[in-house]
């Protein structure tokens, strides 16, 4: 076999196994994170296609969980297409969004800290970390939407009794979940202590909420 063909199936091979990483991530995190210590040109090729697919259910979940969500068919001539349509578009948009920017923001608390990894292995942490809100796309809304059906996007609907409070629980224990995961991530990649990588993840998200909050605190 030819060097060339040999590079081929190697390549291959990490396809899939990082097809098999998508899962395990959720279960067993830490040899998932550290594979991204790899960050040659051939490894993150190997990766994109999961990454993107992480970026974008996890973007559409994303903006189903917002409150813009929870309006959409208060207009009565818009349909369940139309929410189709918003979430994936939207979706699309706000997980390319936070894949950049709060890479960025990520990639730059990382190296406050010492860190000399790539914008790219921090992009990609945090699409890995935020495999729990993918999973909800999958799980979680398809269970809310039977139960629910169209008053999830009515405003008042049957989903605030109860119920929906559990829904909502289970909601903020998905990014809580994330939240955990990036930790893992930042100290299974780089081998940082638990306090060194949790402040890594805290000041990344600082970095993301502290311009939203001063802007709100300017319109009061």
């Amino acid at each position: 076999m030819s060097a060339e063909a040999h590079e081929v199936v190697e390549s291959d091979e990490e396809r899939r196994a990082w097809w098999l990483r998508l899962a395990a991530v959720l279960v067993a995190p830490q040899p998932v994170f550290a594979a991204l210590r790899d960050d040659s040109d051939e490894a993150a090729e190997a990766r994109q296609e999961q990454m993107l697919l992480l970026v974008l259910l996890a973007g559409v979940a994303g903006v189903l969980f917002t409150s813009a969500a929870g309006g959409l068919l208060d207009d009565p001539a818009r349909d369940g297409l139309v929410v189709a349509v918003w979430a994936f578009l939207g979706g699309g948009l706000y997980g390319t969004a936070v894949f950049w920017l709060g890479g960025a923001l990520l990639y730059a608390a990382l190296n406050a800290l010492g860190s000399l990894g790539s914008y790219r292995r921090a992009r990609h942490l945090l699409a890995l970390a935020a495999a729990p809100v993918a999973l909800s796309l999958l799980l979680l809304w398809p269970v809310k939407i039977a139960i629910y059906g169209g008053d999830l996007f009515r405003s008042g609907g049957s989903d605030g009794a109860a119920g929906g409070a559990v829904f909502a629980w289970l909601g903020y224990a998905v990014f809580a979940w994330t939240a955990v995961l990036l930790v893992v991530g930042i100290r299974a990649v780089h081998g940082w202590t638990w306090p060194r990588a949790s402040a890594a993840a805290a000041a990344a998200a600082a970095a993301a909420v502290l311009p939203v909050l001063a802007v709100l605190a300017a319109q009061l």
